[in-house]
């Protein structure tokens, strides 16, 4: 029984999306900011895999989960009203 060797395809994946592989040579965070012109939350994107597929490898694009805007407010001396003594 001879063994077949076979090089396997690379699928990306973003938010359900199958983006096609541009380059099979390309490195997979070069892949990533390749599609983050299109995608700008791949930017900040995390990258899942290679998961085996059948006969292909599949590289998820995760969003970074974060949180947007200001923690606590910033203090303004200015707008204090002084302390009675």
């Amino acid at each position: 029984m001879a063994l077949t060797v076979s090089r396997m395809t690379r699928i990306f994946q973003f938010q359900g999306v199958r983006l096609p592989d541009p380059n099979p040579a390309m490195p997979v965070d070069e892949v990533k900011a390749l599609y983050a012109a299109q995608y700008p939350e791949l930017a900040t994107a995390v990258v899942n895999g290679p998961e085996g597929v059948g006969d292909k490898m599949r590289y998820t694009f995760d969003r970074a989960i974060g949180s947007k805007g200001y923690g606590q407010p910033r203090r303004n001396p200015r707008n204090e009203v002084p302390a009675e003594r």
